[in-house]
């Protein structure tokens, strides 16, 4: 905890007073561009209110000094890349001279009152892109209650298989076909099985489905053959993101055996545009879920005091939808779950402690997420598979439209944002989707 937390500061940028997810305690990185100049290159901005702080204009300005001075350099980069690799003390830095110059009554702010001007850029004229590039992509399984509701589904007597709380289990995903928040889903084409035809066919999927997940996106790589110690894994990662890993659930069900998902959630995973930094997460920091009676403790490689004791992110995640006809009558989006990735079995650093352990090497912007985030009762469920029972008990929406699935136009809405007494919220701005015909 630093004076990047306290809960009493205020920025001279007007919109960032209040503001539910963009204060000035916040500072989320990003990649824009100005959306009316094509010829303008991609760069690096923090998020402060309704306004984007241009890290590249202050670094060319000279508001960055000493090791900030290096990392405000790497904003220039069309991608979050250059300045992930340069490491955690660089980031803090960066983000806390950014801190100081946007905190109202900066030294630089009182000596030209059209600073901003030079260095800030509205939200509404930029174009936000996706942050980084990111080489690799591997999904968790790491919710408990998503993997029972799920599990049940399949194995009413014996929903978890015996694996799950010894391992983080988790798949490679494909990096190519991650997408910024707000693209469209074209809904995909595969093999769907019908329990009663005697052959599969190929059309588009009937059971399109989002999951309400949060990405962590790697800093700080490690060499081949290096494991990562667990008390060591959040020093690699750079910062936290809402993400959405589309998945065709007929697709899946025909597919995953005897080797795991592939075509079900390769056509897209929609991620939002701001990367929240753990620096900034710092006063939500909660211990690690706690392990039910009888739950084997984690291996010593996954295992520390440290994780344990601070190892959770107490982030709230909603999920939203609107239909078309929703929004033709002007209705607003409808919530359909809320969950808490504090509840999640396995921990950020557990999962890349985990994902090292064999000498697997990861690399800046490699993203990293946690699987569905689901609580323990139904309206935390973060899956229709598991809202609806395999879409068994369709949900009713306020036109009166019922969805087992996802319906074409059917546009999903996730948020997320942190907060409790004494810190001021913050929050991670929204990862949206909307369903186009396949």
């Amino acid at each position: 905890m630093n004076q990047t937390h306290d809960p009493t500061l205020t920025s001279w940028v007007d919109s960032a007073r209040g503001h539910p997810d963009f204060p000035i305690q916040n500072l989320p990185f990003g990649v824009f561009r100005p959306r009316d100049d094509e010829d303008e290159p991609a760069r690096v901005g923090m998020a402060i209110g309704d306004e984007i702080l241009d890290l590249a204009a202050c670094h060319d300005e000279g508001w960055f000094t000493g090791v900030a001075e290096r990392a405000g350099e790497a904003c220039a980069a069309a991608t979050l890349n250059p300045l992930l690799g340069l490491g955690r003390e660089s980031w803090a830095a960066l983000r806390q001279q950014a801190s100081a110059l946007l905190a109202s009554g900066s030294p630089a702010h009182r000596a030209n009152r059209r600073l901003g001007d030079r260095v800030l850029v509205p939200m509404r004229a930029a174009e936000l892109l996706l942050p980084a590039a990111i080489g690799d992509y591997t999904d968790f399984y790491a919710s408990v209650h998503h993997a029972t509701n799920v599990g049940a589904m399949f194995r009413p007597d014996n929903p978890l298989l015996p694996n799950y709380k010894w391992v983080p289990i988790g798949y490679h995903g494909r990096a190519s076909s991650v997408v910024i928040s707000g693209t469209p889903v074209r809904r995909p084409k595969g093999q769907l099985k019908d329990p009663k035809a005697d052959a599969p066919a190929y059309a588009p999927t009937r059971a399109l489905d989002y999951e309400m997940e949060v990405g962590f996106l790697v800093g700080t790589g490690n060499p081949p053959g290096e494991p990562v110690p667990v008390d060591q894994a959040e020093a690699h990662l750079f910062g936290l993101a809402l993400v959405n890993d589309w998945s065709a659930r007929d697709v899946q069900s025909w597919e995953y055996q005897p080797l795991g998902p592939f075509l079900a959630k390769s056509f897209m995973t929609t991620m939002s545009p701001w990367l929240v930094t753990l620096e900034a997460l710092e006063p939500f920091r909660v211990p690690a879920a706690p392990r039910p009676e009888g739950d084997p403790a984690p291996l010593p490689y996954l295992a520390s005091p440290a994780n344990r004791s601070h190892g959770g992110f107490d982030i709230v995640v909603e999920v939203y939808l609107t239909s078309a006809r929703m929004r033709l009558e002007g209705l607003q989006p409808a919530r359909l779950s809320r969950g808490r990735a504090a509840d999640l079995y396995w921990t950020a650093a557990q999962m890349l402690a985990h994902h090292t352990s064999n000498g697997c090497n990861l690399r800046p912007g490699d993203l990293i997420a946690s699987g569905t985030i689901s609580g323990p009762a139904k309206d935390s469920y973060g899956s229709l598979l598991e809202l609806t029972r395999r879409g068994a008990e369709p949900l009713t929406l306020p036109t009166g439209e019922t969805r087992g699935f996802l319906a074409d136009g059917d546009e999903v809405i996730m948020r997320g944002y942190a907060e409790r007494p004494g810190a001021a919220r913050i929050g991670f701005g929204e990862c949206r989707g909307i369903v186009q015909a396949g």
